[in-house]
C-alpha cells in the first residue's frame, strides 16, 4: 500500500527533535558539568566557570538551565533534582537566590551575556549583545529588592568603584511583584 505525501509530512512533523540534555551533578557551590564535548558549548555562550576539569555554573545559571530544559541536574546518589529544590539549596547559600536568578534570567531572556560580578556588592557583569568574549563587561548589575534598603554610603563606595573600573552600575531593582527595573547610576560632580 502506497501512503499519499500528506500523510508522511505530518508524521515527520509530529516526531519531535530531541536534543539531549546536559548532565549535571549537585555540589555545594553549584552543580557540576563532566561531559568535555558540553562543557565548550556552555562556554562559548558564557556560563560557568572551569574547575578541575569539569565546569562549575552558579546556582542561578542551573536554574536558568534547568528551567528552559537544557540541563538534568542529579544529587550525589543519581537522584534528580527539581526547579524548586535546587532554588532551595541555592537559598541555604544565599537568602538572595531568587532575586538574583530572576534578575540573571531576566538579562539572559533580553540577549545579554551576564557572568558572575567581582565581588564588591556587584552581583553581575553584563557585557553587550555579541561582545562576548571581545570586549570586556560594559555594565556592572547590583540587585536590589523593594523592601530592603541600601545605605547611602554602600551605594556610593559601589559607585566609586564602578567608575575606577570605567564601568556602568545599573541597579536591578525587583518588586515585591517580581518587576524589575533598571537605573542607571553614576556619580554627580559639579565644578
Amino acid at each position: 500500500m502506497v501512503k499519499p505525501m500528506s500523510q508522511g509530512k505530518e508524521q515527520l512533523q509530529q516526531q519531535p527533535i530531541r536534543q539531549e540534555k546536559i548532565e549535571g551533578t549537585l555540589t555545594e557551590k553549584g552543580v557540576k558539568i563532566a561531559k568535555k564535548q558540553r562543557i565548550e558549548e556552555l562556554k562559548a555562550k558564557g556560563y560557568g566557570i572551569e574547575e578541575n576539569g569539569g565546569l562549575l555554573l552558579n546556582f542561578y545559571e542551573a536554574l536558568h538551565l534547568l528551567d528552559k530544559g537544557l540541563i538534568l541536574v542529579k544529587d550525589a546518589e543519581g537522584g534528580e533534582i527539581g526547579f524548586q529544590q535546587l532554588l532551595q539549596v541555592a537559598e541555604k547559600t544565599d537568602e538572595n537566590a531568587w532575586a538574583k536568578y530572576l534578575v540573571y534570567r531576566d538579562l539572559r531572556s533580553r540577549g545579554y551575556v551576564v557572568r558572575e560580578g567581582f565581588g564588591m556588592g556587584v552581583d553581575f557583569r553584563v557585557y553587550e549583545r555579541g561582545g562576548y568574549g571581545k570586549d570586556t563587561a560594559k555594565y556592572l548589575i547590583l540587585s536590589l529588592q523593594e523592601g530592603r534598603p541600601i545605605t547611602m554610603e554602600e551605594l556610593t563606595q559601589i559607585v566609586r568603584q564602578c567608575q575606577s573600573l570605567k564601568k556602568e552600575l545599573i541597579l536591578a531593582v525587583m518588586s515585591r511583584r517580581g518587576e524589575i527595573v533598571y537605573y542607571s547610576v553614576s556619580q554627580l560632580t559639579l565644578p
